[in-house]
């Protein structure tokens, strides 16, 4: 099942290329993508054959303006998706594609978890792909204007790879976003990061899973994966701790967490060097985490928290992690309550972003301030009581 995150996934530079003006009729903005394309130095029949059959698709805008699956809290979203049966799948699939997750632990660095955990909650292990017409989405994306400058590179990365004999305009499908494949690559990271990992010539993410398993390696390793390294940890976390400390803004030496009272639930903490933050993703009542340097990296995968703190404490649990200690958060806020948490976080000068309801790292930020200077446990996690006190 794939969720689209706020902001693309697995996004590099784009290539240079004029803007097309976004918005007025769908058929003259995909003249002008055909404009942009010839003037690029691609061969006008090959761009025409390319965009024969494009058409607009009011379901893709429909999806990208109804994610209401990341106003989930934690707890509620990991226990949505994180099954034994993907649990299972998980080993069985990491068995039979062992020498693959060898090849990629040895040239990119990436644990296995890591890749199992993308491909179970991206397309439960390549089973559920999505859909939607590929072209048309990333058409129908870049021609509104709310994204342009995301989409609209992914329309000529998808022509090279055309051009290269890997894309399908008309057959090939992915998710509504446009995302393709087994791990959901966008059309910019397949040509640059795709690999042939299992050496047919192409780079195949929807029917090959060493390709995509090569690929999205790759690309992590790109984003800056660091090989040997935790990402992710279950913690205990003393009653004491000084909870404006915590969160992703704030990146302690492990040894120095140590000194305050914060352990592993099992095992030992990471390298005492490395700087950690500590996640309280439902604050200091509900689980509790010590985030490594590689978290960081998730959210060049995903911008969703929630979506990125349960993929990487997914990966956890199926390189052997115990199932998380879940506590007894405080009763968060409902989605008209969030939103008005944010209009008055607002009004006091807080850039949240939009107000969307959803508890997003801006959120999470204000919030932490506000309950500093309330005198308020300051652990980044909304409560009614906040919100009346505001």
């Amino acid at each position: 099942m794939r969720f689209m995150p706020l902001v693309l996934a697995l996004t590099c530079a784009s290539p240079a290329f004029a803007d097309v003006p976004c918005g007025g009729s769908f058929s003259s903005f995909v003249k002008n993508v055909k404009t942009e394309a010839i003037r690029l130095g691609h061969d006008k029949s090959t761009v025409n054959a390319f965009l024969a059959n494009a058409a607009h698709s009011p379901a893709v805008i429909k999806a990208d303006r109804s994610q209401g699956v990341f106003k989930k809290d934690f707890i509620e979203f990991s226990r949505a998706v994180i099954s034994q049966n993907r649990i299972s799948n998980g080993a069985s699939n990491g068995a039979k594609y062992k020498s693959v997750f060898d090849k990629v632990e040895q040239q990119y660095g990436v644990s296995r978890g890591v890749l199992l955990a993308f491909w179970a909650l991206e397309t439960d292990y390549g089973q559920v792909q999505g859909n939607f017409n590929t072209l048309n989405s990333l058409l129908t994306l870049g021609h509104d204007c709310r994204r342009p400058d995301l989409f609209q590179p992914q329309i000529f990365a998808a022509l090279e790879l055309y051009e290269q004999g890997d894309f399908d305009p008309v057959n090939t499908k992915g998710a509504w976003a446009g995302e393709i494949g087994m791990v959901q690559m966008l059309p910019e990271d397949i040509l640059r990061n795709g690999v042939d990992g299992d050496g047919d010539g192409h780079v195949s993410l929807k029917t090959s899973a060493p390709d995509a398993l090569m690929s999205g390696g790759k690309m992590l390793n790109h984003l800056g994966w660091r090989k040997g390294e935790p990402w992710l940890q279950e913690v205990q976390v003393p009653d004491n701790l000084d909870w404006s400390k915590t969160g992703l803004d704030q990146k302690i030496p492990v040894s120095e967490w140590a000194k305050m009272g914060v352990k592993p639930r099992a095992g030992n903490l990471g390298n005492p060097n490395l700087k950690a933050s500590i996640l309280l993703p439902m604050g200091r009542k509900g689980p509790a985490f010590i985030a490594y340097p590689n978290f960081d990296i998730y959210f060049e995968w995903n911008k969703s928290f929630v979506y990125v703190t349960t993929a990487a404490y997914f990966a956890t649990r199926l390189e052997g992690a115990s199932s998380y200690k879940a506590g007894n958060p405080e009763q968060g806020l409902n989605d008209a309550q969030m939103k008005s948490l944010q209009t008055k976080l607002g009004k006091r000068g807080h850039d949240v972003g939009k107000v969307d309801g959803i508890l997003g790292a801006k959120t999470r930020a204000a919030v932490q301030s506000e309950q500093e200077r309330l005198g308020m446990p300051a652990d980044a996690w909304p409560t009614a009581a906040l919100l009346n006190k505001l």
